[in-house]
């Protein structure tokens, strides 16, 4: 049979399970497009930038059912979605990225967006896949769709040349997808030695990562059995529920809660699950780690990086938990530590009351603020946070209590990430409620996605942090340097934004608002149009990571360059 390339590549997309495109066509992937056109599974998505595509694509990898799958023009497309794969890459989502290429049959050279994608994005993705003919399509992008979701997950790139997609070519068959099988490389004599470490420990802890979302019945059940304090990653607060007693927070070292510090103290045995000990995650790598470190994780890479293991265990931690929950079992497990339970349950509650001590008239507070948008929300809402200091305040403020109910840009760390990820929450999720947490920085980069949600009707709301500045560096600048170097945006009228993408506009002015303006939103959104809520937030009071992170690191420098340091910034509050 003859089929176009595009044909072939649409097949293999719907054979994967895709559910959505995402992008903006061009002369190298109309043909494509076309195709997609006529799928009576995939919809394609159209963006205001690649950026947005690729923050898009990456949120349904991490919300959906299926894996986000990005269609670019080639060369301008890949650098504008940079940000996107970059982002999947660092966090370890699956991605395919597919672009259009140049024709190869006309023999002319300076071909329109004519690069070396495959060198441009080394460093970008796991694998770059270009098929010589049409019957190469359909057997390599299943390759490329095995490649992006085994072992640490990520993303991929698929050139599909101009010519396979014009002419038709001479295919044998259209074959379905078979899945591959997941590899395990631990042993039974590893979990054994796992167990028993964990039994022999007097003050055990649990530690979970993004790694560990899919095994959250039995992350609940481990930290029962081993009367365990459990904290998480940023990545993966919504691993464990913060409704549950032993539940600390982000982290146990110095940038964490104090109910966290003081659960962790004298941990004896560590079992981290999913997690890689990076710079965010750990607070600038302020963790204490007791020496018997239990780590599971599915990239070996990971192992002894940045603090040393005991035992390592490779593989999917949703079948190594299980197993070593069913050999815990077997053994007598702890009796529950009330002592423990109720120390945690006075520390996290002290350390919220202190955000919500006097209502402001001027500004909103943001424990009044979570404390509101908690009580507001369902159970299994997903809340998206871009990155800023509104993802610290929302990391301490506002429990999560599902798996994958919080999502937010982590080990690259990238601004923009909000509000096209908000909109593939809600496209993969349209039952529930899905609201994103935004600072006005992070707004000016991606807010024009906002008529992508309009055009998709998606009723989600975005709480635009409005400052004025960029708040976290603002503040990392404060201290310091008493200076504002580059971080003061100005005056933004965010209802601008909003009427010009289609978008219903509710202000936020202080903590007497907070309650009728979240009602407010939440009721226009169930009429399919997105909502920016202006949130005329208080940033005067730190965070725990904030200040946290800013200790460690200055713990670290010489006495020198403490002296130098905190001798310019007493000079420089004091003169000015």
């Amino acid at each position: 049979m003859k089929k176009s390339g595009g044909a072939l590549l649409v097949h293999a997309l719907e054979q994967v399970g895709t559910e959505f495109t995402f992008g903006i066509p061009g002369v190298h992937n109309t043909e494509i497009y076309d195709e997609l056109n006529k799928s009576k599974q995939i919809k394609p998505i159209l963006t205001t930038h690649e950026v947005g595509a690729s923050f898009m694509a990456d949120g349904v990898s991490r919300t959906g059912k299926s894996v986000g799958v990005c269609v670019l023009v080639p060369a301008a497309g890949i650098t504008h979605a940079a940000s996107g794969i970059a982002e999947a890459m660092l966090d370890g989502i699956p991605m395919i990225v597919i672009t259009g290429g140049i024709r190869r049959d006309t023999g002319k050279a300076y071909q329109l967006h004519d690069m070396n994608q495959e060198v441009m994005t080394k460093a970008l993705v796991k694998g770059y896949f270009r098929p010589k003919t049409h019957s190469d399509i359909i057997p390599m992008a299943y390759q490329a769709y095995s490649l992006a979701t085994s072992g640490l997950p990520g993303p991929v790139l698929f050139e599909m040349p101009g010519e396979l997609q014009l002419f038709h070519g001479e295919v044998e068959g259209m074959p379905n997808y078979t899945p591959l099988t997941k590899e395990q490389h631990f042993s039974e004599n590893d979990l054994n030695k796992a167990i028993e470490l964990l039994m022999n420990a007097k003050k055990p802890g649990l530690y979970l990562g993004w790694g560990a979302k899919e095994c959250a019945k039995s992350n609940i059940e481990m930290a029962d059995c081993l009367n365990s304090p459990t904290a998480t990653t940023l990545q993966g607060l919504s691993v464990f529920p913060a409704s549950h007693p032993l539940h600390v927070g982000m982290g146990f070292g110095k940038s964490s809660s104090p109910a966290a510090q003081e659960a962790f103290k004298d941990c004896d045995c560590l079992l981290a699950v999913g997690v890689r000990f990076s710079e965010l995650a750990t607070g600038s790598y302020g963790m204490d780690i007791p020496k018997n470190l239990i780590h599971v994780d599915i990239d070996p890479e990971v192992f002894n990086k940045n603090y040393p293991a005991k035992i390592t265990l490779q593989g999917d931690a949703s079948v190594i938990m299980p197993r070593l929950l069913a050999k815990l079992k077997e053994k007598e497990t702890k009796t529950s530590n009330h002592e423990l339970k109720n120390k945690i349950a006075k520390l996290k509650k002290e350390y919220f009351n202190s955000w919500t001590k006097n209502k402001n008239d001027k500004l909103v507070s943001p424990g009044y603020f979570f404390k509101s948008l908690r009580e507001h929300l369902d159970d299994d809402a997903i809340v998206v946070a871009d990155d800023g200091n509104h993802t610290f305040l929302t990391m301490e403020l506002m429990p999560i209590y599902k798996p994958g109910s919080f999502i937010s840009p982590s080990d690259f760390n990238c601004m923009g990430y909000c509000i096209p990820a908000t909109n593939a929450a809600k496209l993969s999720n349209p039952e529930k409620q899905v609201v994103g947490i935004v600072g006005d920085g992070a707004l000016l980069m991606t807010g024009l996605e906002a008529m992508t949600a309009t055009n998709q009707g998606l009723g989600v709301i975005y709480f635009i942090f409005s400052d004025g500045e960029l708040g976290q560096i603002s503040i990392f600048q404060k201290i310091p340097l008493n200076r504002k170097t580059c971080t003061v945006l100005g005056e933004m009228k965010v209802k601008g934004i909003a009427d010009a993408t289609g978008s219903h506009f509710v202000e936020m002015n202080n903590d007497f608002d907070i309650d009728e303006s979240m009602m407010k939103a939440l009721e226009l959104a169930k009429a399919g149009r997105p909502v920016f809520v202006d949130v005329k937030i208080d940033y005067s009071k730190k965070t725990k990571f904030s200040e946290g992170v800013i200790k460690t690191n200055l713990q670290r420098f010489a006495l020198k360059d403490k002296v130098r340091i905190i001798g310019r910034a007493i000079k420089r509050h004091t003169l000015g």
